[in-house]
Protein backbone atom coordinates (compact mmCIF):
# COMPACT_ATOMS: atom_id res chain seq x y z
CA UNK A 1 0.00 0.00 0.00
CA UNK A 2 1.28 3.92 -1.02
CA UNK A 3 2.62 5.66 2.69
CA UNK A 4 0.98 8.19 2.73
CA UNK A 5 4.45 9.84 4.03
CA UNK A 6 5.66 9.45 0.72
CA UNK A 7 2.59 10.94 -1.13
CA UNK A 8 1.24 13.79 1.48
CA UNK A 9 -2.05 13.91 -0.45
CA UNK A 10 -3.65 10.14 0.90
CA UNK A 11 -5.33 10.77 3.81
CA UNK A 12 -5.65 8.11 5.92
CA UNK A 13 -9.04 7.15 7.12
CA UNK A 14 -9.68 6.52 10.60
CA UNK A 15 -10.77 3.00 11.73
CA UNK A 16 -13.45 2.58 14.56
CA UNK A 17 -12.31 0.70 17.07
CA UNK A 18 -15.88 0.88 18.85
CA UNK A 19 -19.45 2.39 18.54
CA UNK A 20 -19.64 6.27 17.82
CA UNK A 21 -21.40 8.37 20.63
CA UNK A 22 -21.18 11.81 19.46
CA UNK A 23 -22.97 15.11 18.60
CA UNK A 24 -22.20 16.69 15.60
CA UNK A 25 -23.00 20.05 14.67
CA UNK A 26 -23.79 20.07 10.41
CA UNK A 27 -22.35 23.81 9.26
CA UNK A 28 -25.07 26.07 6.86
CA UNK A 29 -26.51 24.27 3.67
CA UNK A 30 -25.10 25.00 0.34
CA UNK A 31 -28.11 24.81 -1.47
CA UNK A 32 -29.86 27.43 0.98
CA UNK A 33 -26.96 29.43 0.95
CA UNK A 34 -26.11 29.61 -2.78
CA UNK A 35 -30.07 30.38 -3.50
CA UNK A 36 -30.16 32.43 -0.95
CA UNK A 37 -27.31 34.62 -1.90
CA UNK A 38 -28.85 34.64 -5.44
CA UNK A 39 -32.42 35.84 -3.77
CA UNK A 40 -30.93 38.34 -1.99
CA UNK A 41 -28.49 39.77 -4.88
CA UNK A 42 -31.93 40.10 -6.70
CA UNK A 43 -33.95 42.17 -3.80
CA UNK A 44 -35.14 45.58 -3.78
CA UNK A 45 -33.46 46.15 -0.83
CA UNK A 46 -30.74 44.38 1.83
CA UNK A 47 -30.91 40.99 3.25
CA UNK A 48 -29.25 38.94 6.22
CA UNK A 49 -28.00 35.37 5.54
CA UNK A 50 -27.19 33.85 9.01
CA UNK A 51 -24.98 30.85 9.51
CA UNK A 52 -24.63 30.62 6.00
CA UNK A 53 -21.69 28.12 4.81
CA UNK A 54 -18.22 29.13 4.41
CA UNK A 55 -17.31 26.90 1.76
CA UNK A 56 -15.68 26.82 -1.85
CA UNK A 57 -19.08 26.69 -3.37
CA UNK A 58 -20.83 29.19 -1.47
CA UNK A 59 -17.39 31.69 -1.55
CA UNK A 60 -17.33 31.33 -5.12
CA UNK A 61 -21.00 32.54 -5.43
CA UNK A 62 -19.96 35.19 -3.13
CA UNK A 63 -17.72 36.03 -5.02
CA UNK A 64 -18.87 36.08 -8.72
CA UNK A 65 -22.32 38.32 -7.53
CA UNK A 66 -19.57 41.19 -5.98
CA UNK A 67 -18.01 40.97 -8.97
CA UNK A 68 -21.23 41.85 -10.69
CA UNK A 69 -21.04 44.92 -8.79
CA UNK A 70 -23.12 43.08 -5.28
CA UNK A 71 -22.46 44.41 -2.09
CA UNK A 72 -21.94 41.88 0.93
CA UNK A 73 -20.38 42.29 4.05
CA UNK A 74 -19.42 39.13 6.15
CA UNK A 75 -19.44 38.94 10.01
CA UNK A 76 -16.78 36.16 10.17
CA UNK A 77 -16.83 33.98 13.14
CA UNK A 78 -14.07 31.96 14.23
CA UNK A 79 -15.67 29.04 13.34
CA UNK A 80 -14.26 28.31 9.16
CA UNK A 81 -17.62 26.48 8.29
CA UNK A 82 -20.01 29.41 9.60
CA UNK A 83 -21.02 29.59 13.62
CA UNK A 84 -23.87 30.67 14.98
CA UNK A 85 -22.63 34.45 15.04
CA UNK A 86 -21.81 34.71 11.72
CA UNK A 87 -24.05 36.89 9.41
CA UNK A 88 -23.58 38.21 5.46
CA UNK A 89 -25.37 41.86 4.58
CA UNK A 90 -26.15 41.65 1.25
CA UNK A 91 -27.05 44.80 -0.38
CA UNK A 92 -28.28 45.10 -3.74
CA UNK A 93 -27.13 47.13 -6.45
CA UNK A 94 -27.62 47.73 -10.06
CA UNK A 95 -25.68 44.75 -11.49
CA UNK A 96 -23.11 45.39 -14.23
CA UNK A 97 -19.57 44.29 -16.03
CA UNK A 98 -17.47 43.80 -17.24
CA UNK A 99 -16.51 40.73 -15.19
CA UNK A 100 -15.33 37.97 -14.68
CA UNK A 101 -16.93 34.65 -12.71
CA UNK A 102 -15.29 31.75 -11.85
CA UNK A 103 -17.75 28.76 -11.27
CA UNK A 104 -14.82 26.54 -9.92
CA UNK A 105 -16.89 23.38 -10.25
CA UNK A 106 -19.90 24.47 -8.42
CA UNK A 107 -23.35 23.43 -10.32
CA UNK A 108 -25.10 26.29 -8.53
CA UNK A 109 -22.51 29.11 -9.93
CA UNK A 110 -22.37 27.99 -13.52
CA UNK A 111 -25.90 27.40 -13.68
CA UNK A 112 -27.97 30.13 -11.17
CA UNK A 113 -25.57 33.02 -12.06
CA UNK A 114 -25.71 33.31 -16.30
CA UNK A 115 -29.59 34.60 -15.68
CA UNK A 116 -28.52 37.37 -13.14
CA UNK A 117 -25.91 38.26 -15.73
CA UNK A 118 -28.64 38.68 -18.19
CA UNK A 119 -29.99 41.51 -16.14
CA UNK A 120 -26.38 43.06 -15.70
CA UNK A 121 -24.97 46.18 -17.71
CA UNK A 122 -22.39 44.67 -19.52
CA UNK A 123 -20.70 41.47 -20.46
CA UNK A 124 -20.16 38.61 -17.76
CA UNK A 125 -17.25 36.10 -18.58
CA UNK A 126 -17.79 32.75 -17.13
CA UNK A 127 -15.01 30.01 -16.80
CA UNK A 128 -14.03 27.46 -14.15
CA UNK A 129 -12.23 24.20 -13.43
CA UNK A 130 -11.37 22.16 -16.31
CA UNK A 131 -14.65 19.42 -15.31
CA UNK A 132 -17.00 22.75 -15.37
CA UNK A 133 -16.65 22.44 -18.78
CA UNK A 134 -17.71 19.14 -19.71
CA UNK A 135 -20.94 19.49 -17.22
CA UNK A 136 -24.33 20.30 -19.24
CA UNK A 137 -25.30 24.16 -19.30
CA UNK A 138 -26.81 23.68 -22.58
CA UNK A 139 -30.03 23.55 -21.32
CA UNK A 140 -29.79 26.83 -19.44
CA UNK A 141 -28.30 28.50 -22.30
CA UNK A 142 -30.49 27.94 -24.93
CA UNK A 143 -33.43 28.84 -22.77
CA UNK A 144 -31.47 32.40 -21.98
CA UNK A 145 -31.64 32.64 -25.72
CA UNK A 146 -34.98 32.05 -26.24
CA UNK A 147 -35.91 34.97 -23.29
CA UNK A 148 -34.08 37.01 -25.23
CA UNK A 149 -30.29 36.91 -23.79
CA UNK A 150 -27.36 37.25 -26.23
CA UNK A 151 -24.64 34.51 -24.87
CA UNK A 152 -21.31 33.88 -26.74
CA UNK A 153 -20.61 30.40 -26.40
CA UNK A 154 -18.71 29.22 -29.53
CA UNK A 155 -21.64 27.07 -29.90
CA UNK A 156 -20.23 24.01 -27.53
CA UNK A 157 -23.23 24.81 -25.03
CA UNK A 158 -20.82 24.41 -22.29
CA UNK A 159 -18.29 26.63 -20.45
CA UNK A 160 -16.52 28.94 -20.80
CA UNK A 161 -18.93 31.55 -22.48
CA UNK A 162 -19.69 35.22 -21.98
CA UNK A 163 -23.12 36.26 -21.34
CA UNK A 164 -24.18 39.97 -22.73
CA UNK A 165 -26.08 41.73 -20.18
CA UNK A 166 -28.26 44.68 -21.58
CA UNK A 167 -29.86 45.35 -18.49
CA UNK A 168 -33.25 43.66 -18.68
CA UNK A 169 -34.79 40.16 -19.89
CA UNK A 170 -37.65 39.91 -21.55
CA UNK A 171 -38.56 36.38 -20.12
CA UNK A 172 -41.65 34.72 -21.33
CA UNK A 173 -42.21 30.92 -21.90
CA UNK A 174 -39.44 28.89 -22.70
CA UNK A 175 -39.63 25.08 -23.12
CA UNK A 176 -36.49 23.37 -21.51
CA UNK A 177 -35.06 19.27 -20.91
CA UNK A 178 -33.41 19.64 -17.47
CA UNK A 179 -33.35 15.49 -17.55
CA UNK A 180 -29.80 15.92 -16.77
CA UNK A 181 -29.97 18.13 -13.87
CA UNK A 182 -33.35 20.11 -12.40
CA UNK A 183 -30.90 23.35 -11.48
CA UNK A 184 -31.45 24.04 -15.31
CA UNK A 185 -35.10 24.48 -13.89
CA UNK A 186 -33.98 26.36 -10.60
CA UNK A 187 -31.57 28.51 -12.29
CA UNK A 188 -34.69 30.07 -14.38
CA UNK A 189 -37.04 30.37 -11.95
CA UNK A 190 -34.58 32.22 -9.40
CA UNK A 191 -33.98 35.04 -11.56
CA UNK A 192 -37.13 35.00 -12.63
CA UNK A 193 -39.03 37.71 -10.77
CA UNK A 194 -36.79 40.24 -12.49
CA UNK A 195 -37.71 39.26 -16.28
CA UNK A 196 -39.78 41.71 -17.40
CA UNK A 197 -43.20 39.04 -18.31
CA UNK A 198 -41.72 36.49 -15.86
CA UNK A 199 -41.60 33.13 -17.09
CA UNK A 200 -42.78 29.82 -17.90
CA UNK A 201 -40.82 27.27 -17.71
CA UNK A 202 -41.85 23.84 -19.45
CA UNK A 203 -40.00 20.42 -18.68
CA UNK A 204 -39.82 18.27 -22.12
CA UNK A 205 -37.50 15.30 -21.39
CA UNK A 206 -37.48 12.77 -19.59
CA UNK A 207 -37.73 11.86 -15.82
CA UNK A 208 -37.07 15.29 -13.81
CA UNK A 209 -33.92 14.82 -10.94
CA UNK A 210 -33.63 15.98 -7.38
CA UNK A 211 -37.25 17.20 -7.22
CA UNK A 212 -36.65 18.75 -3.40
CA UNK A 213 -34.59 20.74 -5.02
CA UNK A 214 -36.71 22.40 -7.02
CA UNK A 215 -39.39 22.94 -4.36
CA UNK A 216 -36.65 24.62 -2.05
CA UNK A 217 -36.20 26.86 -4.77
CA UNK A 218 -39.98 27.36 -5.07
CA UNK A 219 -40.47 27.52 -1.34
CA UNK A 220 -37.27 30.21 -1.12
CA UNK A 221 -38.88 32.27 -3.77
CA UNK A 222 -42.33 32.36 -2.14
CA UNK A 223 -40.50 33.56 1.51
CA UNK A 224 -38.95 36.67 -0.66
CA UNK A 225 -42.76 37.26 -2.21
CA UNK A 226 -42.39 35.62 -5.37
CA UNK A 227 -45.83 34.44 -7.24
CA UNK A 228 -45.25 30.93 -8.30
CA UNK A 229 -47.41 28.58 -10.48
CA UNK A 230 -46.16 24.71 -9.69
CA UNK A 231 -47.45 21.19 -10.43
CA UNK A 232 -47.39 20.51 -6.92
CA UNK A 233 -50.19 23.39 -6.05
CA UNK A 234 -52.22 22.21 -8.80
CA UNK A 235 -50.47 23.78 -11.68
CA UNK A 236 -49.92 22.02 -15.03
CA UNK A 237 -47.35 18.78 -14.83
CA UNK A 238 -43.80 19.96 -15.72
CA UNK A 239 -44.51 23.46 -15.91
CA UNK A 240 -43.43 26.63 -13.42
CA UNK A 241 -44.61 29.90 -13.93
CA UNK A 242 -43.12 32.57 -12.27
CA UNK A 243 -44.74 36.69 -12.05
CA UNK A 244 -42.65 39.77 -12.38
CA UNK A 245 -42.28 41.41 -9.30
CA UNK A 246 -40.08 43.34 -6.91
CA UNK A 247 -38.31 40.54 -4.34
CA UNK A 248 -38.11 41.17 -0.55
CA UNK A 249 -35.17 41.33 2.05
CA UNK A 250 -35.13 38.74 4.35
CA UNK A 251 -33.47 37.75 7.41
CA UNK A 252 -32.86 34.19 6.89
CA UNK A 253 -30.98 31.86 9.05
CA UNK A 254 -29.52 28.63 7.23
CA UNK A 255 -30.48 25.36 7.87
CA UNK A 256 -27.68 22.56 8.33
CA UNK A 257 -26.58 20.20 5.26
CA UNK A 258 -28.55 17.50 5.80
CA UNK A 259 -26.82 16.22 3.11
CA UNK A 260 -23.49 16.69 4.61
CA UNK A 261 -24.83 14.37 7.96
CA UNK A 262 -24.58 11.92 5.65
CA UNK A 263 -21.07 10.52 6.68
CA UNK A 264 -21.90 11.17 10.30
CA UNK A 265 -25.27 8.93 10.32
CA UNK A 266 -23.38 6.45 8.70
CA UNK A 267 -21.24 6.36 10.83
CA UNK A 268 -23.73 5.10 14.10
CA UNK A 269 -25.02 2.87 11.30
CA UNK A 270 -21.83 1.73 10.66
CA UNK A 271 -20.53 0.71 13.88
CA UNK A 272 -23.62 0.25 15.89
CA UNK A 273 -23.03 3.85 17.63
CA UNK A 274 -25.17 6.88 18.44
CA UNK A 275 -24.78 10.29 16.74
CA UNK A 276 -26.93 13.46 17.60
CA UNK A 277 -26.90 16.19 14.86
CA UNK A 278 -28.50 19.41 16.49
CA UNK A 279 -31.00 21.86 14.49
CA UNK A 280 -32.63 19.30 11.93
CA UNK A 281 -35.63 21.09 10.82
CA UNK A 282 -39.32 18.88 11.25
CA UNK A 283 -39.67 20.48 7.77
CA UNK A 284 -37.64 20.79 5.19
CA UNK A 285 -37.52 20.91 1.47
CA UNK A 286 -33.46 19.27 1.58
CA UNK A 287 -33.08 15.98 0.32
CA UNK A 288 -30.78 14.60 2.88
CA UNK A 289 -33.70 14.41 4.88
CA UNK A 290 -34.51 10.95 3.27
CA UNK A 291 -31.55 9.49 5.22
CA UNK A 292 -33.98 9.31 8.13
CA UNK A 293 -35.85 6.27 6.24
CA UNK A 294 -33.38 5.01 4.09
CA UNK A 295 -30.55 4.44 6.93
CA UNK A 296 -33.32 2.97 9.17
CA UNK A 297 -34.76 0.48 6.39
CA UNK A 298 -30.65 -0.65 6.33
CA UNK A 299 -30.51 -1.02 10.11
CA UNK A 300 -30.66 1.70 12.35
CA UNK A 301 -32.98 3.89 13.97
CA UNK A 302 -34.00 7.46 14.37
CA UNK A 303 -35.83 10.00 16.89
CA UNK A 304 -36.53 13.33 16.07
CA UNK A 305 -36.16 15.18 19.58
CA UNK A 306 -37.06 18.45 20.84
CA UNK A 307 -34.30 20.49 23.07
CA UNK A 308 -34.03 23.75 24.93
CA UNK A 309 -32.32 25.23 21.57
CA UNK A 310 -34.67 23.83 18.85
CA UNK A 311 -35.07 19.99 17.24
CA UNK A 312 -32.23 17.82 16.97
CA UNK A 313 -32.19 13.95 15.18
CA UNK A 314 -30.75 11.02 17.73
CA UNK A 315 -30.07 8.39 14.98
CA UNK A 316 -28.68 4.70 16.48
CA UNK A 317 -27.40 1.94 14.82
CA UNK A 318 -28.31 -1.69 15.32
CA UNK A 319 -24.70 -3.28 14.56
CA UNK A 320 -26.37 -4.86 11.50
CA UNK A 321 -26.32 -3.37 8.14
CA UNK A 322 -29.28 -4.46 5.23
CA UNK A 323 -28.94 -4.02 2.04
CA UNK A 324 -31.68 -1.78 0.21
CA UNK A 325 -33.34 -1.59 -3.13
CA UNK A 326 -34.32 2.05 -3.36
CA UNK A 327 -34.65 4.58 -6.13
CA UNK A 328 -32.81 7.62 -5.55
CA UNK A 329 -33.92 10.13 -8.37
CA UNK A 330 -34.88 12.48 -6.50
CA UNK A 331 -32.34 12.78 -3.73
CA UNK A 332 -29.50 11.18 -6.20
CA UNK A 333 -26.71 13.53 -4.19
CA UNK A 334 -26.55 11.08 -1.39
CA UNK A 335 -26.07 7.95 -3.69
CA UNK A 336 -21.91 8.14 -2.72
CA UNK A 337 -22.69 7.58 0.68
CA UNK A 338 -25.41 5.21 0.60
CA UNK A 339 -23.13 3.29 -1.78
CA UNK A 340 -20.37 2.86 0.93
CA UNK A 341 -22.75 1.92 3.38
CA UNK A 342 -24.19 -0.89 0.90
CA UNK A 343 -20.78 -2.23 0.43
CA UNK A 344 -20.55 -3.39 4.02
CA UNK A 345 -23.80 -4.90 4.42
CA UNK A 346 -25.31 -8.07 5.12
CA UNK A 347 -27.23 -8.44 1.72
CA UNK A 348 -26.86 -7.09 -1.72
CA UNK A 349 -28.56 -3.41 -2.78
CA UNK A 350 -29.62 -2.16 -5.83
CA UNK A 351 -29.92 1.69 -6.17
CA UNK A 352 -31.73 2.69 -8.99
CA UNK A 353 -33.07 6.10 -10.89
CA UNK A 354 -29.44 7.86 -10.57
CA UNK A 355 -28.34 7.75 -14.07
CA UNK A 356 -27.71 11.87 -14.18
CA UNK A 357 -25.25 11.10 -11.68
CA UNK A 358 -22.79 10.86 -14.43
CA UNK A 359 -22.48 13.90 -15.07
CA UNK A 360 -22.01 15.42 -11.76
CA UNK A 361 -18.09 16.87 -9.78
CA UNK A 362 -17.58 13.22 -11.64
CA UNK A 363 -18.85 9.77 -13.25
CA UNK A 364 -20.11 8.94 -9.87
CA UNK A 365 -21.39 6.00 -10.84
CA UNK A 366 -18.22 4.99 -12.36
CA UNK A 367 -15.90 6.48 -9.84
CA UNK A 368 -17.81 4.24 -7.03
CA UNK A 369 -18.18 1.36 -8.84
CA UNK A 370 -13.65 1.35 -9.77
CA UNK A 371 -13.12 2.76 -5.84
CA UNK A 372 -14.97 -0.11 -4.02
CA UNK A 373 -14.42 -3.05 -6.51
CA UNK A 374 -10.32 -1.81 -6.22
CA UNK A 375 -11.12 -2.50 -2.46
CA UNK A 376 -12.32 -6.04 -2.94
CA UNK A 377 -15.79 -5.17 -3.78
CA UNK A 378 -18.18 -6.56 -6.42
CA UNK A 379 -20.17 -3.33 -7.68
CA UNK A 380 -21.82 -3.36 -11.21
CA UNK A 381 -23.73 -0.69 -13.06
CA UNK A 382 -26.20 -0.70 -14.49
CA UNK A 383 -28.36 1.42 -16.85
CA UNK A 384 -29.49 4.16 -13.74
CA UNK A 385 -27.35 3.25 -11.52
CA UNK A 386 -25.40 0.14 -9.15
CA UNK A 387 -26.22 -2.82 -8.08
CA UNK A 388 -23.70 -3.81 -4.54
CA UNK A 389 -23.01 -7.14 -3.39
CA UNK A 390 -21.04 -7.21 -0.40
CA UNK A 391 -17.98 -9.20 -0.04
CA UNK A 392 -14.87 -8.56 2.97
CA UNK A 393 -12.89 -5.45 1.93
CA UNK A 394 -9.13 -4.42 2.15
CA UNK A 395 -7.05 -1.27 2.21
CA UNK A 396 -6.17 0.61 -0.34
CA UNK A 397 -6.26 4.40 -1.88
CA UNK A 398 -9.68 5.20 -2.44
CA UNK A 399 -9.51 8.08 -5.61
CA UNK A 400 -11.73 11.07 -5.34
CA UNK A 401 -11.34 12.63 -9.09
CA UNK A 402 -11.87 16.04 -6.86
CA UNK A 403 -15.26 14.85 -5.88
CA UNK A 404 -16.80 15.82 -1.96
CA UNK A 405 -19.03 13.05 -2.05
CA UNK A 406 -16.35 10.75 -2.84
CA UNK A 407 -14.06 11.40 -0.43
CA UNK A 408 -16.60 11.23 2.58
CA UNK A 409 -17.84 7.59 1.15
CA UNK A 410 -14.55 6.41 1.55
CA UNK A 411 -14.10 7.74 4.61
CA UNK A 412 -17.26 5.46 5.86
CA UNK A 413 -15.76 2.46 4.04
CA UNK A 414 -12.62 3.49 6.24
CA UNK A 415 -14.66 3.45 9.64
CA UNK A 416 -14.69 -0.49 8.70
CA UNK A 417 -11.88 -1.14 6.93
CA UNK A 418 -8.40 -0.86 7.87
CA UNK A 419 -5.83 1.12 5.93
CA UNK A 420 -7.78 3.19 3.43
CA UNK A 421 -6.40 6.05 2.27
CA UNK A 422 -8.36 8.88 0.70
CA UNK A 423 -6.67 11.05 -2.18
CA UNK A 424 -7.37 14.35 -1.48
CA UNK A 425 -9.83 14.81 1.39
CA UNK A 426 -9.51 18.51 0.56
CA UNK A 427 -11.87 18.01 -1.79
CA UNK A 428 -14.44 17.95 1.18
CA UNK A 429 -13.96 21.86 0.92
CA UNK A 430 -16.34 22.05 -1.51
CA UNK A 431 -19.20 22.32 0.97
CA UNK A 432 -17.80 20.75 4.10
CA UNK A 433 -14.52 22.33 4.57
CA UNK A 434 -13.75 21.31 8.61
CA UNK A 435 -14.69 17.66 7.85
CA UNK A 436 -11.10 16.03 8.78
CA UNK A 437 -11.07 17.46 11.94
CA UNK A 438 -14.99 16.70 12.25
CA UNK A 439 -14.22 13.12 11.44
CA UNK A 440 -11.39 13.00 14.15
CA UNK A 441 -13.08 14.33 16.67
CA UNK A 442 -16.69 12.18 16.29
CA UNK A 443 -14.10 9.05 16.71
CA UNK A 444 -13.05 10.93 20.01
CA UNK A 445 -9.38 11.60 18.40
Amino acid sequence: MTDSTVHPALWPAPYATGAVEATVTVPGSKSVTNRALVLAALAAEPGWLRRPLRSRDTLLMSAALQAMGVGIEETVSSSTTGGAGEAWRVIPTGLHGPATVDVGNAGTVMRFLPPVAALADGPIRFDGDPRSYERPLGGVIGALRTLGARIDDDDRGALPMTVHGGGALDGGAVRIDASSSSQFVSALLLSAPRFNQGVEVRHVGGRLPSMPHIRMTVDMLRAVGAQVDEPETGGEPDVWRVSHSALLGRDLTVEPDLSNAQPFLAAALVTGGRVTIPDWPERTTQPGDALREIFTEMGGSCELTTTADGTALVFTGSGRIHGIDVDLGEVGELTPGIAAVAALADSPSTLRGVAHLRLHETDRLAALTKEINELGGDVTETDDGLHIRPRPLHGGVFHTYDDHRMATAGSIIGLAVKDVQIENVATTSKTLPDFPRMWAEMLGA
